[in-house]
């Protein structure tokens, strides 16, 4: 079996076969889709965009990619998968950082279901930005979360001195319980290559502000004449994973009722 090939030469080989530049988003998922790498960790999107954008600010006019707009790339011409060098981890990771300072949103999740949740006190909200990618527990993460009754939101609450998975357990437990079935989240947290929950910056550019409030509404609210979604928040959605708790839970009840049955 062949090994995978670096996500430099990954991204190259994706762009070399398209006719036209494409975003980083889309690159993510064609070497998932085309099995490039196997070995996604938990921010592959965050990934590719470090790659591309750390080989554009330490190579120069040597890298192989061209900015062509934000978030979108296409290779200099006669570049091929031999030309291409692995970009050192800490500049990967330092390129990382930064486009997440540059963030406000860092992650979200659109209705997500909340029996695929075993409640507790810290609850794992696990979500993954691609089949395949390493999932992470949002527990720890905070911002705003909306409650769902069906597709009507019923309340809006934020997370700050608790977090986001104590919030929502309390609302297992209060006024709202037997109210929603659903629950949306926009987190301020960066989230780490390795699937970590790291500490809120110390400032956020006023620039950016705006635009994420802006974001959060259009998603939230799905206005039908907004015809685009939030500014960059395509990249930085996730999706739900089931609590492999609640899998076992389901696995037994059908052993039992097997048994039952003899």
């Amino acid at each position: 079996m062949a090994s995978e090939l670096t996500w430099q030469k990954a991204i190259v080989k994706v762009l070399s076969m398209s006719e036209t530049p494409l975003h980083y988003k889309e690159i993510t998922e064609r070497i998932v889709a085309d099995g490039l790498r196997k070995n996604l960790g938990a921010t592959p999107l965050a990934t590719v965009g470090a790659q591309i954008s750390a080989s554009i600010k330490h190579d120069g006019d040597n890298s192989p990619y061209i900015r062509i707009d934000k978030g979108i790339f296409t290779l200099q011409k006669g570049v091929s998968i031999s030309d291409v060098h692995d970009i050192a981890p800490d500049a990967i990771k330092q390129e990382e950082v930064e486009e997440q300072r540059e963030t406000i949103i860092t992650s979200f999740g659109m209705f997500w279901q909340r029996n695929a949740v075993e409640w507790n006190a810290t609850p794992k909200l696990l979500g993954i930005q691609q089949i395949g990618a390493t999932p992470v527990d949002f527990c720890k993460q905070l911002g705003i979360y909306l409650l769902y009754d069906g597709r009507e939101v019923i309340y809006v609450g934020r997370s700050t001195e608790r977090p986001l998975g104590k919030r929502l357990y309390e609302h297992t437990k209060d006024r709202l319980a037997v109210r929603w079935d659903r629950f949306s989240w926009f987190g301020l947290l960066p989230i780490s290559g390795d699937g970590q929950i790291d500490a809120l910056p110390e400032i956020y550019q006023a620039v950016n502000m705006i635009p994420a409030l802006e974001a959060i509404l259009i998603e939230a609210l799905e206005p039908r004449q907004n015809r685009r979604r939030g500014d960059d928040l395509a990249a930085v959605e996730y999706l739900q994973k089931v609590d492999p708790e609640i899998e076992k839970k389901r696995i037994k009840a059908t052993l039992d009722a097997a048994l039952n049955k003899l």
